[in-house]
């Protein structure tokens, strides 16, 4: 973490979580009025954020870890961090070409988007040649695919999800899935805006948003999916991002105005409000009852917000938590 801002974190926290309220009555610059209205079995009246991490850099792909802290992706610093239980932050890897999004299968596998160096921010970007890869980056790292079928570079990816078998679905446009040996196939790439994605906790519906609604597609043993449909609409809401999913096959999407909640049958069963544009989420801490939102903004040492150069684009984020009455799944990492 950059040294001026780390040393800030700690007041600012101190200043959020007395401040925090079902409405906060003093808002830090660029944050939003929540009201938590409960959600049964989801959230209780009375829950309230609280600010556990901030950055001038990004903080993607959040997953749990066993010990109830999250792994998140710094894409410009090329390194994969920890935020453990108790807000500590550490490096987990480096040098991880632009890691960004992260998916950990049961069997401990950690998966990468990785990005190299296809940032705009990035000096050079527009001269870069590395290519972008999907790929297994611990406790072994293993190149999964580098191009589509056709020979075509991936291009900047999006997000991902491990299916337990070795493969990956993930987003750059459209979806795809790479299965363990390498091969790259299409689930959809027509009249779709992908972002986010999630399987549900039997591995049998793949879920991924589609900037207002949420898609859904039958997945089969061989990882192939079929019966492409809409499984929930966001109430009006835009830019569904990040999807996480709890014990009871309930489903967490982030978008504009904050964490949608939807039932496994498609319904809505309401909106947990963000201080910030929500991105990632995951469910960690004690019984996996505390929610994870990484969102956009963070605020500077002087106490403005963080902004960057001119034509440098602005990845400061924050990182804040929430508790829960619905437990995550626990079937996965995520």
């Amino acid at each position: 973490m950059n040294r001026s801002l780390k040393s800030w974190v700690p007041a600012a926290c101190a200043l959020f979580l007395a401040t925090s309220a079902p409405a906060l009555a003093q808002l830090l610059p660029g944050e939003r009025a929540t009201r938590i209205d409960p959600i049964p079995g989801v959230i209780g009246a009375g829950a309230a954020w609280e600010l556990v991490w901030a950055d001038f850099r990004t903080a993607d792909g959040l997953v749990g870890t066993s010990d109830g802290g999250v792994l998140f992706a710094q894409e410009q610093g090329d390194t994969i961090r920890k935020l453990d239980a108790n807000n500590r932050e550490s490096i987990y890897l480096t040098d991880t070409h632009g890691a960004g999004a992260l998916s950990v299968d049961p069997q401990g596998r950690l998966y990468a988007v990785q990005r190299t160096c296809t940032d705009p921010g990035r000096p050079f970007a527009s001269a870069c040649q590395e290519l972008t890869r999907i790929s297994i980056v611990a406790p072994e790292a293993r190149l999964l695919a580098n191009s589509f079928a056709d020979g075509r570079p991936l291009g900047r990816l999006n997000d991902l999800i491990a299916d337990g078998k070795g493969g990956a679905y993930f987003t750059v446009g459209g979806i795809y899935y790479v299965n363990a040996a390498g091969i790259v196939s299409t689930v959809a790439d027509q009249d779709i805006r992908t972002n986010g994605l999630m399987l549900s906790t039997d591995g049998r519906i793949l879920y991924v948003t589609n900037v207002t609604t949420v898609l859904a597609f039958d997945v089969l043993t061989d990882g192939s999916t079929r019966n492409r449909r809409e499984f929930a609409t966001l109430g009006g809401d835009t830019g569904a991002d990040g999807m996480a999913i709890d014990a009871a096959g309930r489903l967490y999407v982030s978008a504009a105005s904050g964490v949608h909640v939807i039932s496994p049958q498609g319904l809505p069963l309401g909106v947990i409000p963000t201080p910030r544009i929500p991105i990632s989420i995951a469910f960690s801490g004690p019984e996996k009852r505390t929610l994870y939102v990484a969102q956009m903004g963070a605020v500077g040492p002087g106490g403005k917000p963080w902004s960057t150069p001119t034509g440098v684009r602005n990845t400061a984020m924050t990182i804040y938590r929430i508790p829960l009455l619905s437990e995550g799944f626990k079937g996965r990492p995520k």
